[in-house]
């Protein structure tokens, strides 16, 4: 290598040292591709608040919604990869690639940061739905092919691909009706006009323990340290079945390895903060940290997990 080779590397990797060091000098954006209010929502401004507190600038969220969340996604990753613009993920963000034309690459058109928590979905019934675990939901639907009737957030959104591989698993098939956001399912569940929702941790367990739905399973692989008494669906039947409603940071391709290791770094202490793990634990979620790379990996795992779903269930996004 030659001496000018050299200089250019090392004045390369002292302005790189420089830039993590006056990082930020102003303030910073998580791009949210959901509405306001939702469980996105609520880790990201969680999040925001504690980034401003140990960043010493302000951290803010903007709400960039629509099209399951590729607005938002393509807007975040089309930004500069300065650190000013980081996007918060979830397992939309996976299934995407399968259900719209992108134009943007959901492998390679990022910088992973920080996977920030996990949690499950709940399978809440209506009452009037005689059934008290998914074995007996499971015996239903199969007596009553498509009678049951289940609702999501929209076609082709998380909950209902979770649900459609929950009904490919267990053999079954329910009838699927798609609204727009899971606030419209969750108040026609509750008006008796569906039987089923795969919900949120954050809304399932408050309707639950207000005796409004009766909760039969978690979908994540061992049950919820707020919920204790609630099984999950591999345990309840339908071995080997796992979806965790899980959120991760990430940043535009090319953003600096410095910014990358400081937010992780600052990132992960806030996540095993105390008072941070009881907060999320009490909305049904858990603190995750780890490295970029363990975000990365959930990434292209899960893509490959919702292609085969939409594959097989046929799900397109009209």
């Amino acid at each position: 290598m030659s001496l000018r080779a050299i200089s250019l590397l090392l004045l390369f990797g002292a302005a790189c040292a420089a830039h993590a060091q006056q990082y930020p000098a102003k303030p910073v954006r998580i791009i949210v591709g959901a509405a306001p209010g939702g469980g996105t929502d609520f880790v990201s401004r969680l999040m925001a608040g504690r980034l401003t507190d140990v960043l010493g600038q302000q951290v803010f969220v903007e709400n960039r919604s629509g099209a399951g969340s590729t607005i938002g996604y393509e807007y975040g990753v089309k930004s500069a990869p300065d650190g000013y613009t980081l996007i918060m993920i979830t397992g939309s963000y996976s299934i995407n690639p399968s259900l719209y034309s992108l134009k943007f690459n959901a492998l390679t058109d990022f910088t992973p940061v920080v996977w920030v928590a996990r949690g499950p979905y709940v399978v809440v019934v209506h009452p009037s739905l005689p059934v008290k675990s998914v074995r007996e939901l499971v015996a239903l639907a199969k007596a009553r092919p498509g009678q049951i009737i289940y609702g999501s957030s929209g076609q082709g959104a998380i909950v209902h691909l979770t649900t459609a591989l929950f009904e490919y698993m267990a053999g079954i098939k329910m009838t699927h009706v798609p609204y727009k956001g899971g606030g419209p399912a969750m108040i026609d569940l509750l008006a008796g006009n569906l039987q089923v929702v795969f919900a949120t941790s954050q809304i399932g367990f408050q309707q639950v323990k207000a005796g409004r739905l009766r909760a039969l399973a978690v979908t994540t692989p061992e049950r919820v340290r707020a919920e204790p008494n609630i099984p999950t669906v591999a345990e309840s039947g339908v071995p080997g079945y796992e979806v965790t409603n899980w959120h991760g940071l990430i940043g535009p391709k090319g953003l600096p390895r410095p910014v990358v290791e400081r937010l992780n770094a600052e990132m992960n202490k806030i996540l095993h903060q105390k008072e941070m793990e009881e907060r999320l634990q009490s909305e049904g979620v858990a603190p995750a940290g780890g490295t970029p790379e363990q975000l990365y990996e959930q990434v292209r795992k899960e893509i490959e997990v919702w292609k085969g779903v939409v594959t097989r269930a046929e799900i397109k996004i009209n």
